[in-house]
């Protein structure tokens, strides 16, 4: 069954035969499972909003847009998430082509029940740990936001690895000062020793690099 972390995570299934998304509906839905059906890519596309979580199950062949030129859609929306692909047509160069678009796994029909629930997990592993990464980066943005404009000038000029005597002098300020700032940077992060402090200084620069480009 799925995890409790699981309960927001839902099972996009898009596929063209009503008796296989209602067989897949039945067979997710007693395993416990949320899911939602698409007859075909364009009503996804219609009803798709970025902040969906979960998995999207489709078939390779559908009407007009095809599985894999939905994945591409779904990307270049800015969407992370995972795709598993079915088909009973599966071929090398389809599959090769989903796997570079990043799919999960790309399932042949007949498949197993098994089968299709460890791909669905998998994509939920990854949702959680994009989550994860997610709620990171925004506690990370929470902390940094509590420092003052002078500290976060000493927590770039850490992030170049600098000790506190050529941060002093860097800014024009006692090597006294810089140490009494470090001190609050470190109360503020929520970090215990100096190397905790440089690599969220590396973080903080690398999300301003980012941000800026």
């Amino acid at each position: 069954m799925p995890s409790a972390r699981s309960s927001s995570l839902t099972v996009y299934v898009v596929d063209d035969d009503a008796s296989i998304r209602d067989s897949l509906s039945l067979m997710l839905g007693l395993a416990g499972y949320s899911t939602r059906l698409f007859a075909d890519a364009e009503s996804l596309l219609v009803a798709f909003d970025e902040q969906w979580a979960g998995c999207i199950v489709a078939d390779l062949r559908l009407p007009r847009l095809s599985g894999l030129e939905l994945q591409a859609q779904v990307r270049n929306r800015g969407s992370d998430i995972p795709f598993v692909v079915i088909t009973a047509h599966g071929d090398v160069p389809a599959a090769r082509a989903a796997f570079r678009a990043q799919a999960v796994d790309f399932i042949e029909k007949p498949f197993e029940e098994t089968q299709l629930r460890a791909a669905i997990d998998a994509a939920f592993a990854l949702e959680r740990k994009r989550a994860d990464a997610q709620e990171g980066e925004r506690a990370l943005e929470r902390k940094l936001a509590r420092l003052t404009a002078r500290e976060r000038e000493i927590l770039e000029h850490a992030a170049k690895g600098l000790h506190a005597k050529e941060i002093g002098t860097a800014l024009g300020i006692s090597v006294r000062t810089v140490e009494v700032h470090k001190t609050r940077i470190m109360e503020k992060l929520e970090v215990r020793n100096i190397g905790e402090l440089v690599r969220v200084a590396l973080l903080a620069e690398k999300r301003g690099n980012s941000g800026s480009g």
